[in-house]
């Protein structure tokens, strides 16, 4: 078990995860002054599956946290250009300054995982590492009232918490303890596989659409471009089973990608990483003590990159329904999120399920811009109310 410093035997909050979701939610309470611990299984920095790619209001909440200039001084390319790709025909959207943002960003995660767990500490909050979630502590009525964590050396502690959040992921295992219910799921998931590429610059994020399958190019750190394709779920025994890299690169070529000819000079670094999909869904996000963060809470399907995000933005949310101390206060950031995020979940299922035409993905890629630039405004208007927690 590794930790920041040494361990309370009662924090206002312990969070469980200390990805985005969780980091940010550990940074902002801090802010508030609140005592918090984060516990992880995993370790300090490391790397995880991710497309990388933020949105305008994921990169907003990291410069109004004063997480951006870690992000930018790592060296993380700034992208200004979204060019989507219709079999071939291409559309570029300039990513205009606005909002207090000039650029885009998509940040290793061990970047961006890293940055956002330092300004938390900073802030006071307290990190354990190595440290899995064992069971939760409960009062008479049944009331979560902490946690029972076990470190890599079989250490075992009882630490008190007015206050647990499971930002522990899509298997979340505070959900499950605390029998968190989906609400409601999406129809369709995507089969993606990632690879990072090095010599394959590209110019902003590119999305290449094509019937029955995508692609995604995003550059990042240390010179890299993540690579990632995509196809229906129910199609990944047939293209990718047998042969991962053959069945990549047959999606690449079969989707007209244009990087297929520069891929000839440029490396693979690492190996190719599958993800054979998951329909997204929302799960009942607070109770008695408790409350779901991150993909936790609400997980939609990778093909929009928007997972990132939806963490950060979240984090925020949860962290003002915190800082009240209220049960309804936690009741009204669960109903608030499913609110907020149901456009851009069922805009995502539809594209998921590959069953549209190019028309059809056009239409719907702009009510993915509309939705996202709901979200900002909605961000700027909750900023108004009051500086960030």
């Amino acid at each position: 078990m590794m930790t920041s410093t040494t361990l309370r035997s009662r924090y206002d909050a312990v969070i469980v995860g200390a990805r985005p979701a969780g980091a940010g939610t550990a940074l902002l309470l801090s802010r508030h002054g609140l005592r918090v611990l984060m516990v992880d299984r995993g370790r300090y920095g490391a790397d995880t599956l991710s497309t990388h790619a933020l949105m305008r209001g994921g990169v907003l909440q990291l410069a109004r946290w004063g997480v951006l200039p870690r992000i930018q001084a790592a060296g993380t390319p700034p992208v200004r250009r979204a060019t989507f790709l219709y079999s071939g025909e291409p559309i570029s959207v300039p990513i205009k300054p606005r909002d207090g943002v000039d650029a885009l960003y998509a940040p290793r995660r061990t970047v961006l995982d890293r940055a956002i767990v330092d300004v938390a500490l900073e802030a006071g909050a307290h990190a354990a590492y190595g440290t899995r979630l064992a069971g939760l502590l409960r009062d008479a009525s049944g009331r979560v009232r902490g946690v029972i964590v076990s470190g890599d050396d079989g250490q075992t502690l009882e630490i008190a918490a007015d206050v647990v959040v499971g930002a522990d992921g899509l298997r979340s295992t505070v959900a499950s303890l605390v029998n968190a219910a989906i609400t409601h799921a999406g129809r369709w998931a995507a089969a993606n596989v990632f690879g990072y590429w090095s010599g394959l610059p590209v110019d902003g994020y590119r999305w290449y659409y094509h019937p029955g399958l995508s692609v995604g190019a995003i550059p990042t750190n240390d010179g890299l471009t993540c690579l990632f394709v995509s196809a229906p779920a129910r199609r990944f025994a047939e293209i990718f089973r047998d042969d991962v890299a053959a069945g990549y690169q047959r999606v690449l070529e079969e989707s007209g990608a244009d990087l297929v000819p520069a891929m000839k000079n440029a490396m693979l670094i690492g190996t190719l990483h599958g993800f054979p999909g998951q329909p997204g869904f929302f799960r009942r996000s607070a109770g008695p003590g408790w409350a779901l963060v991150g993909d936790a809470a609400y997980f939609k399907d990778p093909i929009t990159a928007h997972g990132i995000t939806d963490a950060l933005i979240d984090a925020e949310y949860l962290a003002r329904a915190l800082a009240t101390g209220t049960d309804q206060a936690l009741e009204a950031y669960d109903a608030g999120r499913n609110e907020r995020a149901r456009g851009l979940f069922e805009v995502t299922d539809r594209i998921a399920s590959f069953e549209w035409t190019l028309d059809e993905a056009r239409k719907e890629h702009k009510l993915l811009s509309e939705a996202m630039a709901a979200e900002v405004k909605a961000l700027n208007a909750m900023a108004m109310e009051g500086a960030s927690v």
